[in-house]
């Protein structure tokens, strides 16, 4: 039998750096993943997908070239060439990551672990048990996909969606949450014909109402993609030539279906009932905020806690986890910054307007618009806006949304600002290169207070 001061069971965002930080600290550690190192994020999620979108967007640019002077005749794309550039990237990185396993002296092992006992495993393909003295599940999750939803070639969750090498000519996506929206936008710069339907009253209902205002704006007007709301699909049928289905009274139809209305915790085979770990009713390891279980020397970390299912939230509770598990006694951080890769994107982080509200806590807003900022004018991006939502007792910052040219990127500064307890004062005053992207940063803490140098002065009354 092996022992290991800690193991990992599953090798993606959350586990393997679980594994690397356990190592750091000294522990000896096992890493136990059942199909790819990387997990969801690198081999058929974040990593993938973006790639797929970076080519869609450059595409879609290209298209609009004449808006900036330039010439692009004869355009097109070759939807099998951009699949094989997504599978070359995600191999080179999952490559970068077993070589980073094997510095650090982590011990991979290949299969399905499942707990014989608290401290000890079974792994499938390997003939000995392995002893741990602490254990860190990172088994993550999986596309959930309904009984009632037919088996069709024509109807695919994300990971298939992935391995085609060629296109549909239209396409319906069930599920208006933050992969369906990605995968719409990709297709439809693409040339793709697009339909969301989504049951709840608007698509992405995580964000607060002028974000997803301008992103709905976009994606109808921009994009030509079909945004259907407030209803279910129904009578979902597949065969040979087309998928269908009914959006109340109205018939729907494509050549396939996308199903993408989340992703449930996976944590089959497990054995947690060997150990006494029971499940929430939606399938979640409950943890407290040290990642740990309700059994001593067990952590849980990542998507199959459902604290924060995004891949980088997995990152930062695997290190604080490993931490603990060599005897650290670290919180797990509370402020996680999300991005959506949509056309345009979006970042988030802190509180919402909505959920200041239902906090009754008292809070102002400043807002600036990409269209006024001469950065944005250059790039020919001149859609969406930044938005701080501060505290109007003390002025301090609990809130940032963006949507427009690399959100995603901008969101990471007013993370810091906002974990660092800045005011909008404080934000404002700070000084921000000229001409960029984040000074709208700085121009929307200034519209906190109505301060902002350029935009016109809000009318009185």
């Amino acid at each position: 039998m092996e022992k290991f001061d800690v193991v990992v069971i599953g090798g993606g965002p959350g586990g393997y750096p679980a594994a690397i930080r356990a190592a750091q600290l000294g522990a000896s550690v096992a890493l136990v993943e059942k199909e790819a190192i990387g997990g969801t994020c690198l081999n058929w999620g974040c990593i993938p997908t973006k790639t797929l979108i970076a080519s869609a967007d450059l595409f879609h640019k290209m298209n609009h070239a004449g808006d900036m002077g330039l010439k692009a005749d004869k355009l097109g794309f070759d939807y099998a060439a951009m699949a094989k550039r997504k599978d070359d990237v995600v191999g080179k990185l999952k490559g970068g990551v077993a070589a980073l396993l094997k510095a650090n002296g982590v011990k991979v092992f290949t299969g399905t672990a499942s707990f014989v006992s608290r401290n000890r495993f079974q792994v499938s393909g390997v003939s000995e048990a392995i002893e741990a003295g602490n254990t860190i599940i990172a088994t993550g999750s999986i596309s959930a996909v309904p009984g009632f939803i037919p088996k069709h070639n024509r109807i695919v969750e994300s990971r298939a969606f992935l391995d085609m090498t060629k296109l549909p000519a239209s396409l319906i996506v069930l599920g208006g949450g933050v992969i369906g929206c990605e995968f719409a936008c990709m297709a439809a710069q693409l040339g793709v014909k697009v339909t969301i339907v989504e049951m709840l009253e608007d698509i992405l209902m995580i964000l607060d109402s002028d974000v997803r205002r301008e992103l709905r704006t976009h994606l109808e007007k921009k994009l030509n993609i079909r945004v259907l709301t407030g209803k279910p699909m129904e009578n979902i049928k597949a065969d040979a030539s087309k998928v269908s289905g009914t959006f109340g009274d109205e018939k729907i139809e494509g050549d396939l279906l996308l199903v993408s209305i989340g992703r449930r915790p996976y944590t089959e085979g497990l054995g947690l009932e060997k150990v006494g770990i029971e499940k929430t009713k939606p399938g979640f390891i409950e943890v407290d905020d040290y990642c740990r279980t309700s059994k001593a020397t067990i952590y849980a970390i990542g998507d199959v806690n459902g604290r924060a299912q995004l891949a980088h939230a997995a990152t930062a509770q695997g290190i604080t986890a490993a931490e603990n598990a060599v005897g650290q006694h670290n919180k797990i951080e509370s402020l996680v910054p999300a991005c959506i890769f949509t056309s345009p994107e979006i970042g988030s982080v802190g509180l919402t307007e909505q959920q200041a509200k239902e906090k009754n806590i008292p809070y102002r807003t400043g807002k600036y618009a990409f269209a006024a900022l001469g950065k944005a004018m250059a790039m020919n991006e001149t859609g969406g806006f930044v938005k701080w939502i501060a505290r109007a007792d003390n002025d301090q910052l609990i809130g940032a949304h963006a949507i427009g040219p690399h959100a995603t990127e901008l969101i990471s500064e007013a993370a810091v600002a906002i974990r660092a307890e800045l005011t909008a004062e404080e934000l404002g005053r700070t000084i921000h290169c000229h001409p960029t992207l984040s000074e709208t940063w700085m121009e929307a803490a200034h519209a906190v207070h109505g301060t902002c140098i350029h935009a016109p002065p809000k009318r009185k009354g």
